[in-house]
């Protein structure tokens, strides 16, 4: 072989590791990654995971999906979102689709039915795929009634669908505010269609009004609320509970809005709607269980000594932590387990995580940023990890002395 071949071999060989994410002297280790790992992106390939979604399907098969965000991907024309199942429960998984044109997407069934609920794109249409074979195809969104519930510029989350008084509800914001930023863009509305309605179908959903941006909350260190949860209070009432942008304090709230029984009629009183919530300026889940009688969620709580080693910072960028709280009334929370920690705030994170009740587990996917041998995560926002996890035996976890 001549020199010039040699040299053009390795010139080639070089390539195709950069095209890998594999940088020359560097070697993928995943060894210390928690959980099991259920998709890998580098941060050299400008390609972050977002949005981790959990469902399981009734032969008792898991799916777990995530989008693709950053400077490489297409999330403002026409992202991409991939599903993974798993037939072991979750201990291995495989990609079985790749959907382009969805973002910020929850995996759900209803009526034994599998939808993929979301936008379009980074601030775009909302919009619902149906599959008939377990997540592998699934429909294209065309008009009103076929999929595309809403035009315009719209804002979610993996958040949780709730049954209740025969409707079917789910927080959305609207992205369409007068002010273009980040969270001043943003109202909070309820989406909610009858049980035996066509989720495809625009016209079986009804909106609620939308609540806007307002500077004034919280002395005027409101920053924005965005990814709500449709939660049933103690007392029947239907809430989308928000997370809560206020970088001013590292003492975290959530939002409460109040939403009428016919689902058209969203209200917020500024003097009682923002209730103190470990992890609120991140985004949660909440869940009620009705064997334990107690909401659970899975937030990104700040521990105090955490607090103290980054007190000026926004509290929205603190995501090492994610720990198991429930609460009686969703005012007062206590924490009952630290599931996933790291000690560097900068580049991990474990964050919008996506959990189901198991049995007497908790199952759940992680948007982890975590070290990988190759130079680890852009950032602790910009995750190169989807993980699973498993909590055994949540309802005996005990209030945690922290």
């Amino acid at each position: 072989m001549s020199p010039k071949h040699l040299n053009a071999i390795l010139i080639y060989g070089f390539l195709f590791l950069v095209s890998l994410g594999f940088g020359v002297g560097q070697t993928p280790d995943f060894s210390r990654v928690p959980g099991v790992i259920v998709a890998h992106s580098p941060a050299s390939s400008g390609l972050y995971i977002g949005s981790p979604s959990l469902c399981v399907l009734p032969n008792g098969d898991y799916l777990a999906s995530h989008d693709l965000f950053g400077p490489q991907s297409n999330e403002f024309v026409r992202p991409n979102s991939r599903i993974y199942r798993s037939t072991d429960r979750g201990k291995t998984w495989t990609r079985i689709a790749e959907i382009n044109g969805q973002f910020w997407s929850k995996l759900y069934l209803h009526r034994n039915g599998l939808y993929f609920f979301g936008t379009d794109k980074h601030h775009g249409n909302t919009i619902i795929r149906k599959s008939d074979d377990g997540g592998v195809t699934w429909t294209t969104p065309t008009d009103g009634d076929h999929g595309l519930l809403l035009a315009g510029e719209y804002h979610c989350a993996p958040v949780p669908f709730l049954e209740h008084h025969g409707r079917l509800w789910r927080a959305m914001e609207d992205a369409m505010g007068p002010i273009k930023q980040w969270g001043k863009r943003y109202g909070a509305f309820m989406l909610s269609m009858p049980l035996d309605a066509d989720p495809m179908k625009a016209a079986s959903w009804t909106r609620s009004n939308v609540l806007p941006y307002d500077s004034t909350y919280l002395n005027n260190g409101f920053g924005g609320w965005i990814e709500g949860n449709a939660v049933l209070s103690p007392a029947g009432e239907m809430l989308d509970i928000l997370r809560v942008d206020h970088k001013k304090s590292l003492e975290e709230k959530a939002a409460f809005v109040r939403i009428s029984p016919d689902g058209k009629t969203a209200t917020f009183d500024v003097n009682t709607g923002f209730v103190p919530f470990p992890g609120g300026s991140k985004k949660f889940t909440i869940r009620y269980d009705p064997q334990s009688q107690l909401y659970w969620t899975l937030t990104n709580y700040i521990p105090s000594a955490f607090k103290q080693a980054n007190a000026g910072k926004n509290p929205a960028s603190l995501r090492n932590t994610q720990a198991l709280c429930s609460s009686r009334d969703l005012r007062t929370w206590t924490i009952r387990q630290i599931v996933l920690q790291h000690p560097d705030v900068a580049k991990h994170g474990f964050q919008y995580v996506d959990w189901l009740f198991d049995g007497k587990d908790i199952i759940l996917l992680s948007r982890t940023a975590f070290d990988d041998g190759l130079g680890g995560a852009h950032n602790n926002h910009d995750a190169n990890f989807l993980t699973f996890h498993r909590i055994r035996k949540f309802r005996k976890k005990p209030v945690a002395d922290l």
